[in-house]
């Protein structure tokens, strides 16, 4: 009996079992449909050939958006824009946010505690508030808007994430490889460069790959400083009111395939790096 009744509370635990195991895998499912579904409807509709708007309604199947795509100047332009200004800010928030980050952990000064807790700020408070903050500034200095007062923005708010990527490398740092380096003879300068850089490099790059994908893809801010200069998302944003077009998924589409080359291209290089190793 006691036998029979351990054999049916084993199965009632595999049925469990199973079940959750089902569960958990529809589950995940379900997430990656939220997460790419739509990705996958950009995709397929940058292939549609209908011309009526709001472009929802499937036509067939042609490549014509992608070559509608380079003749049209405005979204190029658009996209133009936004890699300069990501590639930009990027850049200038890269360089201000390592070295705050190596002055704030190695120096200690009056008001570090303060200086501290507002590099929380851009990145706790909605953005609508930083782009009205943004915009009454450059009001009151008289600076025109334009692709200027975008960068200075973009820098902005970039400058926390670096220096929040960086930080985080700082955290197992051992300062006494500088020690060494100077002890060899090596300036300040030089221990920096060829000590200090290399070994922060992971925190750098994870830091400006971060403001980049921020200021590629920042709608609200971008707003209420661009002026007259137009940003690919803005463009896309301004489109949605007569629908997304066919050249705007086709370009999309391009950005994404180019991304996922990226990523490969990365993480291959990473492989083969550490069979190396």
């Amino acid at each position: 009996m006691s036998l029979e009744s351990e054999r049916t509370g084993t199965m009632k635990r595999e049925k469990k079992e199973r079940i959750r195991h089902k569960s958990g895998k529809l589950f995940c499912i379900l997430v990656y449909l939220f997460l790419f579904l739509p990705i996958v409807v950009i995709v397929i509709n940058s292939f549609n050939a209908t011309t009526s708007k709001p472009y929802l309604s499937w036509k067939g199947f042609t490549f014509g958006w992608y070559a509608e795509l380079f003749t049209n100047t405005e979204l190029l332009g658009a996209f133009g824009n936004t890699l300069i200004l990501a590639g930009v800010s990027t850049l200038l928030a890269t360089v201000i946010g390592t070295l705050g980050a190596v002055g704030m952990y190695r120096y200690k000064f009056r008001g570090k505690g303060i200086i501290d807790a507002v590099l929380y700020i851009p990145v706790v408070i909605p953005e609508i508030v930083v782009g009205i903050s943004l915009l009454t500034m450059f009001s009151k200095v008289n600076i025109p808007r334009g692709m200027l007062t975008l960068i200075l923005a973009h820098v902005s708010f970039c400058i926390p994430f670096v220096i929040f990527n960086i930080r985080a490398r700082l955290a197992g740092y051992d300062s006494s490889v500088e020690e060494a380096s100077m002890d060899l003879g090596a300036n300040r300068i030089r221990t920096f460069m060829q000590v200090t850089l290399p070994i922060l490099a992971p925190g750098i790059a994870g830091g400006a790959l971060l403001a980049f994908t921020l200021s590629i893809d920042d709608v609200i801010i971008s707003y209420f400083v661009n002026g007259q200069t137009m940003t690919y998302p803005l463009k896309v944003m301004e489109s949605i009111k007569s629908g997304v077009a066919p050249d705007v998924n086709a370009l999309s589409t391009l950005i994404l395939v180019g991304t996922i080359l990226l990523v490969v291209l990365t993480q291959s290089d990473l492989l083969i790096k550490h069979k190396h190793y």
